[in-house]
């Protein structure tokens, strides 16, 4: 696995392994790329693996001002020119899984398949208690307080330990600009308009993101596939890797016929 920093400014960090078709995954509100080591890992195997630190998060750069939610998608964008690749398959799980379907939306023919984990349509999704609820576990919590609501207790062992660390190493004032512009601009995205082949996926443990609103994605967006993740919370992939793996790649190396 080698680290690649795509610029210009703001310049963003990529962990890249293997090589063939191009696979980016995208990490959550409060996450980073090594979030996805374990899915790097299995699926360089097959693909172009490629997981992102956000502008931002992680070691890609901060930026000034307030944010616009809409440039993560054109961030994206820039990754895949960088790496000189005219499509992608994206793994987004929740802030992530948001930009990725934003970014099949906006650019449908980059788009491979599109692989949305314990997200949301947006937050107009979420009833004006839970988006409230969802501010102030954030401004108030400290990590290890915040990771608990969110992993579930039947996950592998020391996945607390590596979301308490990953919430531990976030750029707070960029946490911050990004949840704020979340709650303010990614209110109702039109799902039903995204044509890439796509898997929904949800744990049974998810308390952030019920799987309630992952079954209504799949339904609306045209021919979607639904996946749940046993023994998980919010962070499906670090919390069972295994089953995550599995349910994705067969996704992935499916060929319609």
């Amino acid at each position: 696995m080698q680290k690649i920093v795509v610029g210009p400014a703001p310049r963003l960090a990529l962990s890249v392994a293997g090589d063939g078709p191009l696979l980016l995954f995208l990490h959550g509100l409060g996450g980073r790329r090594q979030n996805w080591d374990a899915q790097l890992a299995v699926f360089s195997k097959h693909f172009k693996a490629v997981a992102w630190d956000a502008r931002g998060y992680g070691d890609s750069d901060d930026y000034e001002g307030s944010l616009q939610f809409s440039v993560f998608s054109e961030d994206v964008l820039r990754v895949l020119d960088f790496l000189k690749m005219e499509k992608a398959s994206l793994v987004g799980l929740s802030m992530g899984g948001r930009i990725a379907r934003n970014f099949a939306l906006d650019h449908p023919e980059r788009v491979d398949r599109l692989v949305l984990a314990n997200t949301t349509p947006g937050f107009a999704a979420l009833t004006p208690k839970e988006v409230q609820e969802f501010v102030e576990r954030r401004r108030n919590a400290d990590p290890l307080a915040q990771a608990k609501l969110l992993v579930s207790p039947h996950a592998r062992e020391g996945a607390l330990d590596d979301l308490v660390a990953s919430l531990g190493a976030v750029h707070r004032e960029s946490y911050f600009k990004t949840m704020e512009a979340s709650v303010a601009q990614d209110q109702a995205a039109p799902i039903e308009k995204i044509r890439a082949p796509t898997l929904v996926v949800t744990s049974d443990g998810d308390r952030l993101y019920p799987p309630a609103i992952a079954q209504d994605m799949a339904r609306r967006i045209p021919g979607a596939r639904l996946a749940t993740i046993e023994g998980a919370g919010h962070l499906s992939n670090m919390e069972q890797p295994d089953r995550f793996n599995q349910v994705v790649l067969e996704f992935l190396l499916h060929k319609e016929k």
